[in-house]
């Protein structure tokens, strides 16, 4: 799942130093993790906490890749129905995606791996499956294929695959939130690949401010913002078309598949960003994700009637579409 939203950099020190930051390659993407807190500025004990984060966060891809051999998931879907002893991580994320493909009608579904596997967008030169071998595909996902017992797993469909890169990072991302917080940090940045938790306030001396997150210009690759959120013990998530996409024919296909269908959703939406308070942020990944399924008007619905999250909506004409409760400053 595309995740663009992003942190504006902002000058100012933290207590006793500097920010202290890493990153790591993960989940094929560049993820950030700073701290602005801990007597930051070269403090051990700050670098001490990231470093544990991202063994965390290698932890959790080896658990939860769809394409990485050993993992629970590649372990459940090359098991041919037989059932998986997997981490109790690993049944918590299935129950919360199998949770959000009743409240979104089947649109979101964790089992379109095998349609994620026919398009493989990270190939360097991607095509358009066809048709008929789609349409098969499609015919073999639905969630109530994956059946659960205890932290055992199987799938009970021939041919239907698990994959659960929509709402993992954002899973992933509430872990890291509480590892922080246990750790006693109190003002913080985690970016996963765009994926966004502030922790806390921005410290900046003996001042306190939210933290302004960009959100990327659709198909501007990185260059361009079209707004900033302000946030604080917050966690923003975007959801876009145009992360992966390839063109073809004139034609744009991008990754977010219509399991039923098998081809790309072709709503009137390029990204939709969802906000909520810290330790919702893989809920705000999938919510994102079905927005865009959805559409302006339906997508918008459903974010207006759940208490505690607000959106942005970006149409194909570039209008900008908030909830009421979002706090938003439009750049562009």
């Amino acid at each position: 799942m595309c995740l663009l939203a992003f942190s504006i950099p902002q000058t100012g020190c933290a207590k006793g130093g500097f920010p202290v930051s890493g990153q790591d390659f993960c989940f094929d993407t560049v993820c950030s993790l700073t701290i602005y807190d801990m007597d930051a500025g070269g403090s051990k004990e700050a670098k001490a906490v990231i470093d544990e984060a991202f063994r965390q966060c290698a932890m959790y891809e080896g658990m939860l890749s769809r394409t990485r051999e050993g993992s629970d998931i590649y372990n459940i879907n090359h098991a041919d129905g037989k059932p998986v002893a997997c981490d109790p991580v690993t049944v918590d994320l299935l129950q919360k995606g199998m949770e959000y493909s009743a409240l979104s009608g089947g649109a979101f579904d964790i089992t379109v791996g095998g349609l994620a596997e026919l398009w493989d967008f990270k190939s360097d030169d991607p095509s358009v499956p066809p048709e008929k071998v789609l349409k098969e595909a499609a015919a073999h996902t639905g969630s109530e294929h994956v059946e659960i017992s205890k932290n055992s797993v199987r799938i009970r469909e021939p041919g239907c695959r698990i994959d659960l890169g929509a709402i993992a990072k954002g899973y992933i991302a509430d872990r890291l939130t509480e590892l922080f917080e246990d750790r006693g940090v109190s003002s913080a940045v985690i970016d996963l690949g765009g994926n966004i938790v502030c922790v806390g306030k921005k410290k900046e001396g003996f001042f306190e401010k939210k933290f302004r997150i960009g959100i990327e210009t659709p198909y501007s690759d990185r260059t361009d913002i079209t707004g900033v959120a302000e946030l604080s013990d917050e966690t923003a998530v975007t959801s876009g078309v145009y992360e992966r996409y390839f063109e073809a024919g004139g034609r744009k296909y991008h990754h977010i598949l219509y399991p039923k269908t098998g081809y790309p959703a072709e709503t009137d939406l390029l990204s939709v960003t969802v906000v909520a308070g810290k330790g919702k942020s893989c809920d705000c990944d999938a919510l994102a994700t079905i927005c865009i399924l959805k559409g302006l008007d339906e997508g918008k619905k459903l974010i207006e009637g759940m208490q505690g999250y607000e959106g942005l909506f970006l149409d194909r004409e570039g209008k900008h579409h908030t909830t009421a409760g979002f706090d938003y400053e439009k750049i562009m």
